[in-house]
């Protein structure tokens, strides 16, 4: 499609089916309606939780309303999505915000008031058997009672909230809005100016001159604002210590891991496990340094095209079918409800003007899911596609298998399935071509996932364990010890055939994630459980679809550790890492082959 259409002009087969949720808005307004009038009746709860009656009623509602606001806001959002200047939706999305937020405030009641209870009408509570429904909310609400404090404490770091966010809002607008960057010439001759958008794309560049004005400039830019930025997360490590303190938690690290229920070993085995398997990044490196032609490899030299672009058309349909004979090994029943994703509504294709922007897999419980694309013929648009449904089939099956309050998987867990199904297509893809160029081309873009995904979000979250280990000990973290920590993993991480250029010590100060602490292990974590998934199942067979798939019906209904050990997966242990490395290993050898090294 040369332009973007209105829409109106969309075709039906083109467009989620919406309907699905709501039939009309009539039926909408009358659900809105019936929320309004529960949420009344909430507050006569209060003062009674002690009650196991009156708690399993309470718990009960809960559920009927969440499960209605839920659904609620899941459509005004995502009709709002389709076309986000409709001043309908827009209004409808609103509403649907509003009632959340007072769902919200008419239950937060209940948390506390459980938790005010004794230690001995808690185990009571635990062991009624008219609660063993609730059984698992109770025990989670009991772990997190030793974090909190007194009615009054509590009160008060409420109020701390708002300045809690400082650095990060103030990191926000300095990245964002004021920080501005210089023009860098492309392969063109012609002046650009450089971005957070463009830059990546100046760094794929074949021109060496282009990707090395374009990240000099990067880092000289944030250079100049070192002290500024550096203050702004040296005040995001001190709140995150102060809150660690103040809720009696050993350590920020285990603050952050104590809502998943993951232990600190996880976050260890991780970059004790990717430090063994250096030498094979390292070896990637060299591979690069010899197909790039260069006598030396540079930081500005990672997204330089190894392959010179292997264009890749793939229509929808195509897409399609490819991703669909990728996912048999998942067996005949997932492969049914991935045909039905396709053929039922499940899925808006392409972008319409005023449409969001990206992807996603959305839905709320009791309706199946729903895939946002915004689909383009080429191959990142396939992979995106293959990721999307493992979304929404995840969701699918969890929420057909899991009652509500149960069914909601965790960030922990999230990404294991779409990550899988884009591990079995990527296998499949390669397992089907006899052209030595696209094979380098899918191998060079499955690598760089690894490098990205897991070395470098591994990088990412050691050099957040470091920094916050110092300030607990109480040491300074000034701009220059930052930088001097970062460039250190950067030479570790990076090895002996890479120059790691100095300017590299400053992209500390670009990284967003840096503001919510302690989150970007979670990539690399979600990345490897998916590949050993992937591996068990290629080599096994049905015994690991077998796992897999009761994996996927598990949704929420066990700590996520628990989740993935059942089927297969003990991220407590470093085999899935070692598991997900071998299978790079397997890439950097076919590419060494294909290379002649």
């Amino acid at each position: 499609m040369s332009q973007v259409i209105k829409r109106s002009d969309v075709k039906p087969e083109n467009k989620w089916n919406l309907e699905d949720i709501y039939a009309s808005q009539a039926d909408w307004d009358r659900d809105y309606a019936a929320v309004k009038e529960k949420l009344k009746s909430v507050a006569s709860y209060q003062g009674k939780l002690h009650d196991a009656a009156a708690l399993k009623a309470c718990f009960a509602l809960e559920d009927n309303i969440s499960e209605m606001t839920e659904k609620l806001y899941v459509y005004a959002n995502m009709k709002h999505h389709e076309d986000t200047a409709e001043p309908a939706y827009q209004a409808l999305s609103e509403k649907s915000k509003k009632l959340s937020v007072e769902t919200g405030e008419a239950t937060s009641f209940i948390t506390p008031e459980i938790l005010s209870l004794s230690d001995e009408q808690l185990a009571a509570l635990v062991a009624d058997p008219s609660l063993s429904f609730y059984k698992r909310t109770l025990q989670e609400t009991i772990r997190e009672k030793a974090h909190v404090l007194s009615k009054q404490e509590e009160a008060l770091l409420a109020q701390v909230g708002n300045i809690a966010q400082a650095p990060s809002t103030i990191f926000g607008m300095l990245n964002n809005a004021d920080m501005k960057f210089p023009k860098v010439k492309n392969e063109n001759g012609e002046e650009i100016e450089l971005t957070h958008g463009r830059y990546i794309q100046f760094l794929e560049s074949k021109n060496r001159d282009v990707r090395k004005a374009a990240f000099e400039a990067m880092y000289a830019t944030y250079s100049k604002q070192k002290n500024t930025i550096g203050a702004t997360l040296n005040a995001n490590i001190t709140k995150n210590v102060f809150y660690a303190h103040a809720r009696k938690y050993p350590s920020v690290l285990e603050m952050s891991l104590f809502g998943d229920n993951i232990s600190p070993e996880v976050y260890t085995n991780l970059i004790d496990t990717i430090h063994e398997s250096l030498p094979l990044l390292h070896r990637y490196f060299k591979l690069r340094k010899k197909l790039l032609k260069v006598d030396e490899l540079h930081m500005y030299d990672l997204f330089a095209p190894l392959v010179d672009e292997f264009k890749m058309d793939i229509t929808y349909d195509e897409a399609k079918a490819k991703v669909a004979e990728s996912l048999k090994p998942l067996g005949q029943n997932y492969l049914n409800i991935l045909q039905e994703g396709f053929d039922k509504g499940w899925i808006d294709i392409y972008e319409n003007e005023g449409k969001r922007s990206g992807a996603y897999s959305w839905g709320a419980y009791g309706t199946h899911p729903y895939v946002l694309l915004n689909h383009k013929d080429n191959l990142n648009s396939m992979f995106t596609l293959a990721h999307e449904m493992g979304h929404a089939i995840h969701s699918y099956l969890s929420d057909s298998t899991q009652e509500y309050r149960y069914a909601q998987y965790t960030i922990f867990l999230a990404e294991v399935a779409s990550t899988l199904n884009e591990a079995l297509l990527m296998h499949n893809l390669l397992g089907n071509t006899t052209d030595p160029k696209e094979k380098m081309y899918l191998l060079t873009y499955y690598a760089d996932q690894f490098r990205t995904t897991v070395f470098r979000q591994t990088m990412f979250a050691e050099f957040e364990k470091i920094t916050h280990e110092k300030a607990e000990q109480g040491e300074s973290l000034t701009p220059q010890e930052l930088s001097a920590i970062y460039y250190e993993l950067n030479k570790k991480y990076h090895g002996e055939d890479m120059v790691v250029d100095k300017d590299i010590e400053m992209e500390w100060a670009r990284i967003p994630h840096f503001y919510n602490s302690f989150y970007v292990y979670k990539y690399a974590t979600g990345f490897s459980a998916a590949t050993s998934f992937a591996k068990q199942i290629i080599d096994e067979g049905q015994p690991a679809v077998d796992r897999y798939l009761g994996f996927l019906k598990s949704g929420g209904s066990d700590y996520s550790i628990e989740i993935l050990k059942r089927a297969g997966v003990d991220m407590s242990s470093p085999e899935p890492i070692k598991q997900a490395m071998s299978v790079f290993k397997e890439l950097i050898e076919q590419m060494e082959q294909l290379a002649g090294a």
